[in-house]
This record gives structure tokens, C-alpha cells and sequence, in this order.
């Protein structure tokens, strides 16, 4: 009872208020299904770093050193993982879709020069900015490799963002397009695409990527590598263990590592909540930038693209290409995006990677 009441004592409003951020995440988990397997061990960890006299947060913090501050270890595996998820058939078939994931990164820069003028170091700003690309991976691992200071608060934005991009993009694809653009709906004209050029693929994009951005090539190479792994054809056990335990598993772990660093004299500070709205900025200038390049490349086709598909190119896959997809399903019962904004989508996954790679480049070099 004395150890009870000690610990009643011990509670600051600071650790209720993260107690209510979790229970928060928890709910949209459960209840709106945003990406449980990473909302739901997040809001679980808040909470739990956030109990007094917490032993849990030792464990926790431990789990952080060996899997991401020491060796990047679970984003490099996570990757892996998304890789053997994508299919690039659709962007094989459409090769210009890659004009919007390039177009979706606009907002990296464009933070980039904000953070800077808030006072952040160079790389510290930099590190803030890549929460842009709307992939958490990419954003650890750049803010590991400039030693940013702020690694926790960006690995809780990222991630943050990631898993509400239902709730983020939809006012901004609407805010930025007409109803009857939302309407307008587009053929797949897919075309058969040879077993050799989805095995040729990953190998050809792992070398370019080499050669333009050579601090990306580990993102992209384990990337790559798990989409050889899908496409080669004599590895399929090995592929679907990939796409299903290897990454349910590490966004587990990475949910529950990441809430490592929301304890509430960690996350309750100006610098932390000035990162969230610089990290807000980014996905809405990225999502942004790519719906306007696709109303400006209509001015030119005959044949119209649906400008929502731009907002695709951010690299949060699979949900910012459903959420598109809604969208026009809400808006046309017949307009199926998806196809489209998948190739947008996984073309936004290459593109925040070699993102990342300049970004170390210029700033890291």
C-alpha cells in the first residue's frame, strides 16, 4: 500500500497528459483501424514509459540502443519487408508516374529552408525535414547518420504522420482539386511486363541509386533486395515470411521502441511539438506539390490524369494510394485509382530514398 500511494504521488500532469496520447493512439488503432500494428504499440508504450517509477522504460530504451541508435538494424529489416509487399508492375507498365513520387518530395526542401530559419543546426534541420518523406525508416536513418539531437521527436512525427495520412491528405487532395477533377477517371492500361524486367529491375535501380546517391544505397539496396526476393520466383516461402511475419513483426517492435522516447520530459517540450508542426508542414507540402504538378501536366494531355493521384507519391505505402483511391470512390462509385496510385505510391518509395541519400550528401558531406 505505501509503494501504491508513493507512486499516486509520483505522477505528474506531464505523464497524464502522454497517458491521454496513448489511450488516443490506442483508439485510432482499434476503433478507426489506422494502422494498428503501429498505432496500437505505440499509444501501449506511451503509457507504459509514461507509469511511474517505470521499470518498463530500462527494457524499452535497451530495445531502442540495439535495434535502431547503435545499427539501424529494424529499419534496414522493415525494408526488406516493404519490398517484398510492392509490386512495381504498375509503374513498369507507366513509367511517368515517377514524375510525382520526384514531385512529392518538394516539401523535404521546402522544410528543410523552415527548419533553418526556427534556429535548428543544419543537420538537425535537415533531419527534421525527411519526416517529409513520409517514411520512417528513411527518416531513423538519416537522423542517426547527421547525429541530429532530435532523433526521438522525429522518429515519433515520421511515424505519427505515417499512420495518419487517412486523416492528414484527404482536406488537403480536397482543398486542392475541383469536384470535377476528383471525378475524372482514368484507364489501366496494363501491360504485360516480362518476368526478366521485374527481376532486372531492383538490380538496375540498386546500382543508378549507387552511383547518383551512394548514401542511400543500403535503404535502397535492402528495399530492392526484398523485392528480388518477390519477383525471382524460387523464394516464396521466404517472400510471403517477409511481407507478413518479418514486417508485422519489426513495426511491432519499432511501435513499441519508438514510444521509448515519448516520456513525458522527452515529448513535452517546445522543440518537440515545433518538430510535429514542421513534420505536419512537410507531408502537406509534399502532398501538395504533387497534386498541383499533376494539374499542370493536364494542361498539356489530351487525355486527362485525375490530379489526386499526385498526392500518392509521398512513400507512405500502402495508405496514401488507398486513401486516393477513396477519395474517388466517394466521389464516382466507377472510379477505381487504385492501380494508378499505386504506381505513384511505390514510385514515392524510391524517390524519399534517394531523397534521403542527397539529403547526406549535401548536408552530411
Amino acid at each position: 500500500m505505501e509503494v501504491l500511494i508513493q507512486n499516486f504521488y509520483a505522477i505528474s500532469w506531464q505523464q497524464m497528459v502522454m497517458w491521454v496520447i496513448g489511450g488516443v493512439l490506442i483508439y485510432l488503432a482499434i476503433s478507426k483501424e489506422m494502422e494498428p500494428t503501429l498505432l496500437l504499440p505505440m499509444g501501449f508504450g506511451a503509457i507504459l514509459v509514461n507509469l511511474p517509477n517505470s521499470g518498463a522504460a530500462a527494457v524499452i530504451d535497451h530495445l531502442f540502443e540495439i535495434g535502431i541508435n547503435q545499427h539501424e538494424l529494424f529499419p534496414l529489416l522493415l525494408f526488406i519487408g516493404i519490398g517484398a509487399m510492392i509490386d512495381f508492375q504498375p509503374l513498369l507498365t507507366n513509367p511517368k508516374l515517377m514524375i510525382f513520387g520526384a514531385a512529392a518530395q518538394f516539401g523535404i526542401f521546402f522544410t528543410l529552408c523552415m527548419a533553418s530559419l526556427f534556429g535548428f543546426q543544419l543537420n538537425d534541420a535537415a533531419s527534421i525535414a525527411i519526416i517529409g518523406a513520409a517514411d520512417g525508416p528513411t527518416s531513423i536513418f538519416v537522423s542517426q547518420m547527421l547525429n541530429s539531437n532530435y532523433t526521438a521527436a522525429i522518429m515519433v512525427a515520421a511515424y505519427s504522420y505515417m499512420a495518419l495520412v487517412p486523416m492528414v491528405q484527404p482536406p488537403i487532395i480536397k482543398l486542392c482539386t475541383t469536384k470535377a477533377e476528383r471525378k475524372i477517371r482514368m484507364q489501366y492500361k496494363g501491360k504485360p511486363v516480362s518476368k526478366r524486367t521485374k527481376i532486372l529491375f531492383p538490380i538496375v535501380v540498386t546500382v543508378i541509386v549507387g552511383l547518383v546517391a551512394p548514401d542511400a544505397v543500403v535503404l535502397i539496396g535492402f528495399l530492392m533486395f526484398g523485392n528480388l526476393i518477390r519477383e525471382c520466383g524460387v523464394l516464396n516461402s521466404l517472400s510471403e515470411t517477409a511481407q507478413n511475419v518479418l514486417a508485422n513483426l519489426i513495426t511491432i517492435l519499432l511501435g513499441i521502441t519508438i514510444a521509448s522516447r515519448m516520456s513525458a520530459d522527452e515529448f513535452l517540450k517546445f522543440e518537440t511539438l515545433l518538430i510535429m508542426g514542421l513534420g505536419l508542414v512537410a507531408f502537406v507540402v509534399d502532398t501538395f506539390g504533387g497534386v498541383m504538378i499533376a494539374k499542370i501536366m493536364n494542361l498539356f494531355l489530351k487525355e486527362k490524369i485525375n490530379p489526386m493521384i499526385g498526392a500518392a507519391g509521398i512513400s507512405a505505402f500502402p495508405m496514401s494510394a488507398r486513401v486516393v483511391h477513396k477519395l474517388g470512390l466517394e466521389e464516382d462509385n466507377q472510379n477505381f485509382l487504385l492501380m494508378h496510385s499505386i504506381g505513384v505510391n511505390v514510385s514515392g518509395q524510391i524517390a524519399s530514398v534517394i531523397a534521403g541519400g542527397l539529403i547526406l550528401a549535401l548536408v552530411g558531406g
